[in-house]
C-alpha cells in the first residue's frame, strides 16, 4: 500500500473511533425537537392495597390525559363564536357589495372577516351566500356545511344553513339532498 493509502485508512480509522466515543455509552447523542437535554423524570410509584405500581411520566401523560380530555369536552360546540367589531364591519361591506352586484368583492371580504373570526357559523354563511352570488355552488356548499359544524345548538342559526344548504343542493341539482336538508330545518 502507498504512503498516501495508509494515511487515508489511518484517518478513517481515527474519524470512526471518534465517531464512536461521541455516542458515547449512553447511545446516541440525538435530541429531537422540542425536547430537551434534561434527564428523565424517575419513576413514581403508588400504593394501593398493598400493590405497588409504577408509572413511567411518558405513560402517565399518555394513558390518562386523553381519558380526561374525552370525558369533560364535547364533540360539538354549544354556539359559534360572536363576531368582533371588526368582523361584523367586513360582513356589513360584503352585505352592501353583495347588493350591488359585486359578489367577488364581498368574498375578499367575508375572507378576512373569517380569518379574524374562524369560528363563526355567521361568516361561513355569508361566505356561502356571495359564492352563491358568483355561481360558485361547490365552495358555497363546503362554507355551509362548515358553518353548520359550527352552528352549535343555536337553533335559528342552524335553520337558517340547512335552508341555505337546502337551496344550494337543489340549485345544484340535487334535489334528494335538499329535501334532506328542508327535512333538518324543519325538525328544529
Amino acid at each position: 500500500m502507498s504512503r498516501q493509502g495508509i494515511f487515508y485508512v489511518s484517518m478513517l480509522a481515527a474519524f470512526l473511533s471518534l465517531a464512536g466515543c461521541a455516542s458515547g455509552p449512553g447511545g446516541s447523542i440525538y435530541v429531537p425537537a422540542g425536547g430537551t437535554e434534561r434527564a428523565p423524570e424517575p419513576p413514581q410509584t403508588t400504593e394501593e392495597k398493598g400493590e405497588t405500581q409504577v408509572w413511567r411520566k411518558s405513560e402517565q401523560t399518555e394513558s390518562r390525559e386523553p381519558e380526561q380530555q374525552r370525558s369533560s369536552k364535547p364533540s360539538y360546540q354549544d354556539a359559534g363564536d360572536a363576531l368582533s367589531p371588526a368582523a361584523l364591519s367586513l360582513v356589513r361591506e360584503a352585505d352592501g357589495l353583495l347588493k350591488r352586484g359585486d359578489a367577488q368583492g364581498a368574498i375578499v371580504r367575508l375572507e378576512r372577516a373569517q380569518r379574524i373570526a374562524p369560528r363563526s357559523a355567521e361568516v361561513y354563511f355569508k361566505l356561502s351566500e356571495a359564492y352563491v352570488a358568483g355561481n360558485k355552488f361547490g365552495p358555497a356548499e363546503q362554507f355551509t356545511l362548515k358553518g353548520l359544524s359550527l352552528a352549535g345548538n343555536d337553533t335559528r342559526m342552524q335553520r337558517a344553513g340547512w335552508l341555505l344548504l337546502a337551496d344550494i343542493r337543489r340549485a345544484r341539482g340535487n334535489l334528494a339532498g335538499a329535501s334532506q336538508a328542508e327535512e333538518r330545518a324543519a325538525a328544529l
